[in-house]
């Protein structure tokens, strides 16, 4: 048995290697475990990062397109699928060999393996050499993150069913592809393909794609993707998928029956679930849901006060940004510095086009809770921006508590959207009114006035948009 850790963190994706880059900032002697040979985890290697890399790529190709009503004319784009996976591998190896880097200035204690739980202060991490040793901890902080879910009885055989993962690894432009699951992940990765040539359909069980955003900016999400994507199936249930050598057979049910189709290739996006499992929790007095979350207390502790657990092995919000927080309060309890993960808003963001982002309350949720609001919507088409560069195609809706004007939600759909939610974000963290946005001077011209006009609009004072005086 060596030497007592003060510190480990078990995983090394967006939450876990934040909150040992903040505890060696701190004086903390820390470890770091983590499969991978440099930290990043699930998001800077196969999740955020190599995607945002490919829609970028895509998001070019369709504004050159869009040229030509400007007078620009290009020929078509040759493209070249081997060389856009070189480009999203070198991005990611950039991002996550500075991140190694930085985990060495720290003088952070890295080990490349896996680790479990013998006890409630004592490790069994295997390395990737084959070595296996016991580590003794002081504190430590699960950060293990989440995998993608699947559908029971679906086959993992077939290399035309696949995940996120696979996807990101482009080799050939497949004619067709069905997307199961209309949320985040599917959508963007779907019209990535969309972009590319694919014919893309989208099916999601609910009755609405974007579960959990607000139903306004879902509205104008798909309308100005219909002719992106072939078709959006809602409030339609997948039966089951086989594969047919090259292509794949699936079974649809929905309130007008059932049906079959047929795609080159099926991308399941049906969620995540909890890398919680093969941790040792058994050996501990750690809990897990009926889901398989890790169960923590408001500072973030499990039933071990020197164990905490952080980011989408807990649940909530299964946000890059969200861990990223949650590991920089558990440090901070750590360190006898009791601090709550109670924020005021979790922004989200659609990398699509357009992209759609929203944080604090929806309209529904004001709703629900009984509050008194008021909403405040701000056409594009009224933004001298938007208009110049061709992308009327958005909308920036504030929801407003009535008793005393502040800021309780924001939601955005439009060009750049994901850019502009920050400001929403900080309204609602500062406790902000609709005055304070009105009254702050926005430089011209930019999207960003349309949060000004928003908030403008509230008071029927808006510049350019008419409001008929209450």
């Amino acid at each position: 048995m060596e030497q007592k850790r003060e510190l480990i963190v078990i995983g090394a994706g967006p939450g876990g290697y934040p909150a040992a880059f903040l505890a060696a900032d701190k004086g903390v002697e820390t470890t770091l475990i983590d499969p991978e040979p440099n930290p990043g985890g699930v998001c800077l290697y196969r999740g955020c990062i190599p995607t945002k890399t490919l829609l970028h790529a895509t998001k070019v190709l369709r504004e050159a397109k869009e040229l030509d009503k400007w007078g620009i004319e290009f020929s078509n784009p040759v493209i070249r699928p081997e060389v856009l996976k070189q480009t999203k591998d070198k991005v990611v190896q950039q991002i996550t060999g500075g991140v190694g880097r930085l985990c060495k200035q720290r003088k952070i204690e890295y080990i490349q393996g896996k680790a479990s739980f013998l006890n409630a202060e004592t490790l069994l991490v295997n390395t990737v050499e084959g070595e296996k040793k016991e580590i003794s901890f002081k504190n430590a902080v699960i950060a293990t993150g989440s995998s993608p879910a699947w559908i029971p009885g679906i086959s993992t055989d077939s290399p035309n069913i696949i995940t996120s993962k696979d996807a990101l690894n482009i080799d050939t432009i497949p004619e067709s592809m069905l997307v199961v699951g209309g949320g985040y992940i599917g959508l963007e990765l779907g019209s990535f393909y969309a972009t590319l040539g694919t014919q893309v359909s989208v099916v999601e069980l609910l009755s609405s794609i974007l579960p959990g955003a607000d139903s306004d900016l879902v509205r104008v999400f798909s309308q100005s993707t219909r002719r992106l994507f072939k078709e959006i199936m809602t409030g339609t249930k997948v039966v089951s998928i086989k594969a047919n050598g090259e292509s794949v057979s699936v079974s649809f049910e929905n309130e007008k029956g059932s049906f079959e189709k047929e795609y080159s290739k099926v991308l399941i996006t049906v969620g995540r679930k909890p890398n919680s499992e093969n941790l040792g929790l058994e050996n501990t007095k750690i809990k897990t849901d009926n889901r398989g979350f890790i169960v923590v207390n408001k500072y973030l502790q499990t039933e071990h006060e020197n164990i905490f657990a952080i980011g989408d092995v807990i649940g909530g919000a299964m946000l890059a940004h969200k861990a990223t927080h949650e590991g920089k309060a558990a440090v901070n309890n750590i360190l006898g510095e009791k601090t709550e993960f109670r924020p005021s808003s979790i922004p989200a963001v659609l990398f699509t086009d357009p992209e759609v982002a929203w944080v604090g309350l929806t309209e529904k949720q004001a709703s629900e809770k009984g509050i008194d609001y008021a909403v405040s919507r701000f056409q594009w088409g009224a933004s001298g921006r938007a208009v110049t560069i061709g992308r009327i195609d958005g909308v920036t809706k504030l929801i407003i508590d009535k008793k005393n004007d502040k800021i309780i939600g924001m939601g955005l759909v439009g060009y750049g959207a994901g850019e502009l939610i920050s400001e929403g974000a900080l309204a609602i963290q500062m406790g902000a009114t609709a005055h304070d946005i009105a009254d702050t001077i926005h430089p011209h011209p930019t999207l960003s006035e349309t949060v000004m006009e928003a908030a403008e609009l509230y008071f029927g004072l808006c510049t350019h948009m008419y409001s008929v005086k209450k």
